[in-house]
């Protein structure tokens, strides 16, 4: 059985900085794992993914050279390093898993596996 669980969500100060985590069990190591957001009242989005090779990565243009993705492969974890945080960036982060990053490249917002979701509030 695969899951899928975040930590690192909180309250912080627009400006600031919090780095996400996500640790995988049970999936398989060539599973591409990624983060969506859901802000208040409006759809999941797809904001970040990267590959089992690094190689293979996606950012949305609303977190482009503020957010930076990294992954362990043999911890099976995914961090998200966001930087200079908006209040728009407030709401639900979720990990996910799924084949290939291209899909949520592409603005598919399925994936094979979901974790419970972290709580990001920026506000000062």
């Amino acid at each position: 059985q695969v899951h899928l669980v975040e930590s690192g969500g909180g309250l912080v100060q627009p400006g600031g900085s919090l780095t996400l985590s996500c640790t995988a069990s049970g999936l398989e190591d060539f599973y591409a794992i990624g983060w969506f957001h859901q802000a208040p009242g409006k759809d999941r989005e797809a904001i970040s993914c990267i590959g089992r090779n690094h190689g293979n990565m996606f950012y949305a243009d609303s977190v482009k050279g503020r957010f930076t993705i990294s992954r362990d492969n043999a911890k099976m974890t995914v961090w998200l390093r966001m930087d200079s945080l908006k209040p728009d960036d407030s709401g639900l982060y979720y990990c996910a898993a799924d084949i290939l990053c291209s899909g949520w490249a592409a603005g598919s917002d399925r994936a094979d596996y979901w974790g419970q979701g972290t709580q990001v509030t920026v506000q000062g």
